[in-house]
C-alpha cells in the first residue's frame, strides 16, 4: 500500500462537510457520523468535525476562507502539543478535485483526503483474496491517476537546469502516468480472465436457484449468511467486512440452492469501486432473488433502504424479486412522547408483533420480515417463507421438475 495511504491506527484526524442548499442539516450530520465511523474502520482517530452551510462547495478550497482558517486554527493549536495530539489528516466528506486537493494541502501544510480516497484505503486494508486485492488495487489506480502532482513529494521539482516548463519535473510526472496507465492495463487484461472464469463457474452451477443477500454496510448480511449456510463467513461489526462475494450451497427441508453474500453498498459508493467489482456485483444481477437486509436499529434504515435500492438500479439489477429483511430487532427503539411536551422523552422497545403491525411493515409491493440474525429471533419464519420462495421458482423454471418435494 502507498505510505500516503496507510492508516496508522494513532493517527489523529479532523472531518469536513458541507451543507448544500436544499439539504437539511440533519442529513448533513449523519453523513459526518458516517465518515467517522469509516474514518474508525481505517484505524483513525476523529478529533473535531467542522460543518458549512454553502449554496455549493467552494471551488478553490471546498469550504470557505473563514471556514478554512478555522480548520487551520485547530491543526495549528494541536500542533503545539506534543507529537501524539498532533493532527495527521483532514478528511472532506466528498470528493474532491485535484485542484482543490492541491489547495488545501498547500493552504493547511497537511495531508488531505476525500471521502473516496478513504473508502479505497479501507478496501485496501481488508482484501484479503489475490482477485480484491486486484480490484482495489484498480480502482485506486483510477483514482490517481489525474491527482499525481499531489501525491509523489518528488515530482514538486517542477524546473529543470534549462528554466523551462518541460523541466525534469514534468517529465517525471508524464513517465509515471505512463507507469500507472500500463498497470491499469495490465490490471483491467486480469479482471477480465478471472471475469470469464467466475462466469464459466456461474454457468456451471447447474440448475439451482441463487438468493443474494443485499443491502447497507454493517447490516449483519454475513451474520445471517453464517446462520442460513450453518458456514464461517468473516464477520465484524466494521464497514466492509465482506469484499469478496462468498457463495454457500444451502439446503432448507429438501430443497437444494444457492446463496451469496456480497459487498455491502453506502452513500456516495466510488465509481472506480463500482466498476472494479463487476464481476462482485454479476453475483447480484444474476440471482433470482434477492434478500435486501435493512439494519432496523440505525435511525436512518429508511435512508439506507433508498441508497441500496438506486445502487441495484445502477447496476441493472432494481427489477428483481426482492425481501426486506429488518434485522438486528433487538436493538430497535422507537420515541415514546409524552402527553406533556415539557416531559423528556423515552425510548421503548416494539415487540415482534408491533413491529410486524407497524408502518415498517407496509411497504408497497415488497414483503418484509422482522428478524435478528445475533439472537436468533424469527429465524425459522425466515427460512419457512425463503424455502416457499425458492420452491415457487424452481417450479416455475421446471414444473415437472418436482421429485424434490
Amino acid at each position: 500500500m502507498d505510505e500516503r495511504f496507510a492508516a496508522d491506527s494513532r493517527e489523529r484526524v479532523v472531518l469536513v462537510a458541507v451543507v448544500r442548499d436544499r439539504q437539511e442539516v440533519r442529513e448533513a450530520e449523519e453523513y459526518l457520523e458516517e465518515l467517522k465511523f469509516l474514518a474508525e474502520t481505517a484505524g483513525l482517530e476523529t478529533v473535531a468535525t467542522f460543518m458549512q452551510k454553502l449554496p455549493s462547495p467552494d471551488k478553490r478550497t471546498f469550504v470557505g476562507t473563514g471556514k478554512l482558517q478555522e480548520i487551520k486554527a485547530c491543526i495549528e493549536s494541536a500542533a503545539d502539543e506534543d507529537e501524539q495530539e498532533q493532527i495527521g489528516a483532514v478528511i472532506f466528506d466528498d470528493e474532491l478535485s485535484p485542484s482543490q486537493t492541491r489547495n488545501l494541502e498547500r493552504e493547511l501544510k497537511i495531508k488531505i483526503l476525500d471521502r473516496t480516497r478513504l473508502i479505497l484505503d479501507i478496501f485496501a486494508q481488508r482484501a484479503a483474496t489475490a482477485y480484491a486485492k486486484t480490484q482495489v488495487e484498480l480502482a485506486r489506480l483510477q483514482y490517481l491517476l489525474p491527482r499525481l502532482t499531489g501525491m509523489w513529494t518528488h515530482l514538486e521539482r517542477q524546473r529543470g537546469g534549462t528554466g523551462t516548463r518541460g523541466g525534469a519535473g514534468e517529465r517525471e510526472i508524464e513517465t509515471d502516468r505512463r507507469i500507472i496507465r500500463d498497470r491499469i492495463a495490465r490490471l483491467k487484461e486480469q479482471l477480465v480472465k478471472v471475469d470469464r472464469q467466475m462466469a464459466t463457474q456461474r454457468s456451471g452451477r447447474g440448475s439451482l436457484v441463487r438468493v443474494a443477500l443485499v443491502g447497507y454496510t454493517n447490516v449483519g448480511k454475513s451474520t445471517l449468511m453464517n446462520l442460513l449456510s450453518k458456514s464461517e463467513v468473516f464477520a465484524e461489526n466494521k464497514l466492509f467486512a465482506t469484499l469478496d462475494t462468498t457463495v454457500r450451497k444451502v439446503v432448507l427441508e429438501n430443497l437444494p440452492f444457492l446463496l451469496s453474500d456480497t459487498v455491502g453498498f453506502i452513500r456516495k459508493l466510488p465509481t472506480q469501486l463500482v466498476e472494479s467489482f463487476k464481476s462482485t456485483l454479476d453475483e447480484v444481477r444474476e440471482a433470482d432473488l434477492l434478500l435486501h437486509v435493512v439494519d432496523i436499529s440505525h435511525p436512518n434504515f429508511e435512508d439506507q433502504i433508498a441508497v441500496v435500492n438506486q445502487t441495484l438500479r445502477e447496476i441493472g439489477a432494481g427489477d428483481k424479486p426482492t425481501v426486506l429483511v429488518f434485522n438486528k430487532i433487538d436493538a430497535y427503539t422507537y420515541v415514546e412522547k409524552e402527553a406533556d411536551d415539557l416531559l423528556p422523552e423515552t425510548r421503548a422497545n416494539w415487540t415482534l408483533e408491533q413491529l410486524q403491525r407497524s408502518w415498517i411493515a407496509r411497504n408497497e409491493g415488497v414483503p418484509c420480515l422482522f428478524i435478528s440474525a445475533a439472537k436468533r429471533t424469527n429465524i425459522d419464519r425466515l427460512r419457512k417463507d425463503l424455502y416457499g420462495m425458492v420452491r415457487e421458482i424452481h417450479e416455475g423454471r421446471y414444473p415437472f421438475n418436482n421429485y424434490l418435494y
